[in-house]
């Protein structure tokens, strides 16, 4: 289980967290969830790119379990150009597949934000949950746990997964280890700029639910720096009370390595600092490894940021 924030009288963050974090083990019933729903529709969205062995696994888990079935009014796997079996396993599992380059081709592509934010047009839910393919083990209860404060609380227009990170690095396994670029990049830039986020506890995590409203209001980085981006412009558009997290418990799925997390801390600091005024900045990291005659040899890799607009500013943008 994830740790109490510490006592502190007077902190906002300590206040926040106690009252907008939950655990997915007290999620409510069908019955009340049902009833919270109130003619209300929650929709899934799994982007998936090359995720044969899991995505298959994670719509067959939600379409097993008789809540999430009943819950949900959609469920949709975007396919961000998957060359092996991914789609294919997608629809067999019973999803709708959409694949990202037939949707507004005339906009930027890549990384999870052009998937999740193609789906804002592919999709009719009110509520959307956004769970990622390579989840392995997955529980369905994730989906009810992150959809249910915005169902009970209409205050809430941004949820959050929190989890434990387990790192397997040589076999051995270190229990709160993982969400290295999380804990090096992500939380220090937080607490520096936006304070009043230091209680999140997993800020980059890929599984999370909100309000189509909120949504539709947001630009979506098209790489890696989609979650700060996200959890930053959503706190200047519904306040810290419109934000909540819920503790998943224990998350897996498989670990980046040095040059790849590289990029992606690359992304965040740069999502950040667009956020904080800085966007003339270089569009390429240096990264160093050696070559085959054991020599050290630089290559830059393309780190440019990509943003896509909100979609209430497309017009006629009604999901189709």
């Amino acid at each position: 289980m994830l740790p109490r924030m510490p006592s502190s009288p007077g902190s906002a963050v300590d206040d926040w967290f106690a009252r907008r974090t939950t655990s997915w083990h007290d999620r409510p019933d069908l019955e009340d969830l049902l009833a919270a729903k109130a003619g209300r529709t929650v929709g899934l969205v799994v982007p998936a790119l090359d995720e044969q062995d899991t995505v298959g696994d994670v719509i067959g888990a939600v379409l097993a379990d008789p809540v999430t079935r009943a819950l949900l009014d959609e469920v949709v796997v975007m396919d961000g150009g998957s060359v092996d079996a991914t789609r294919e396993r997608a629809a067999a599992a019973g999803a709708r597949v959409v694949r990202t380059a037939d949707v507004a081709p005339g906009h930027p592509s890549g990384g999870k934000g052009g998937s999740v934010w193609r789906a804002l047009l592919v999709t009719r839910s009110d509520v959307l949950v956004v769970v990622d393919a390579d989840l392995d083990p997955f529980d369905p209860g994730w989906v009810t746990a992150l959809a249910a404060p915005l169902l009970l609380d209409p205050t809430t227009h941004l949820v959050k997964g929190a989890a434990d990170r387990p790192l397997s690095v040589d076999g051995i396994e270190h229990p709160r280890s993982g969400g290295r670029v999380t804990e090096l990049v992500a939380r220090p830039l937080l607490n520096a700029f936006w304070p009043e986020l230091a209680g999140f506890v997993q800020p980059l995590s890929g599984e999370l639910a909100a309000r189509r409203s909120l949504l539709e209001r947001l630009p979506f980085v098209t790489g890696y720096g989609l979650e700060i981006g996200m959890l930053v412009d959503a706190l200047a558009l519904v306040g810290l009370d419109g934000l909540a997290q819920v503790d998943l418990g224990e998350r897996r799925h498989r670990h980046q390595s040095d040059l790849a997390l590289g990029r992606m801390a690359s992304a965040v600091l740069r999502t950040a600092l667009s956020r904080r005024g800085h966007e003339d900045l270089p569009s390429a990291l240096l990264q160093f490894a050696r070559d085959d005659d054991g020599r050290l040899a630089g290559t830059p890799a393309d780190v440019t940021l990509h943003e896509l607009p909100p979609v209430e500013s497309l017009g006629g943008h009604a999901a189709g």
